[in-house]
């Protein structure tokens, strides 16, 4: 097992949460139909500032470098996930699992009904890894209208629908 900790994201931790969320949208580029499209935008760090200081966005740290983080904000009842990263040299030791597990506690914990995000539903490390810690895709959009809103701004900006899905897990 590798040693990594977790801890709740500090407004001085969004200055490293680009670089991260740069290196690890590169990989997109490696996805048939995606080069060019996917992981070319970081958030801006007044944004995630913003984020972080809501209290639910968690960092994930290993020998001392942030290796990956996790944003969300509350919306009602719910809890939105905006972006989850793990840098490329910190992959597959578990991080990304437990930013959203340690998530998932926190929502509960907090109160919320609910976690939710967007996604690719055919990229490995997306739909399917979160399938595995027990989010469905969204069906019927009509009942999640924030959510269709959201997938119509991403087509909007470029990203390609049809492979684009709403996910949630209930808590």
């Amino acid at each position: 097992m590798s040693d990594w900790s977790l801890r709740l994201a500090r407004p001085d931790d969004a200055a490293d949460m680009p670089a991260i969320e740069a290196a690890a949208g590169a990989l997109f580029d490696e996805i048939q139909g995606l080069k060019g499209i996917a992981g070319q935008h970081t958030l801006p760090v007044d944004r995630l500032q913003r984020y972080i200081r809501k209290g639910h966005c968690l960092v994930a740290y290993m020998g001392g470098q942030m290796a990956g983080f996790l944003v969300n904000e509350p919306i009602g009842r719910e809890l939105h996930i905006w972006e989850v990263d793990v840098h490329p040299g910190f992959q597959q030791q578990g991080i990304g699992a437990g930013l959203l597990r340690a998530s998932q506690i926190d929502a509960r914990n907090a109160g919320f009904r609910a976690i939710t995000l967007t996604t690719f539903r055919d990229v490995p490390w997306n739909a399917p890894f979160y399938e595995r810690l027990g989010f469905v895709e969204i069906g019927d959009l009509e009942s999640h209208p924030r959510l269709a809103a959201e997938l119509q701004q991403e087509a909007a900006h470029g990203m390609p629908r049809e492979r684009r899905c709403a996910m949630i897990h209930f808590l």
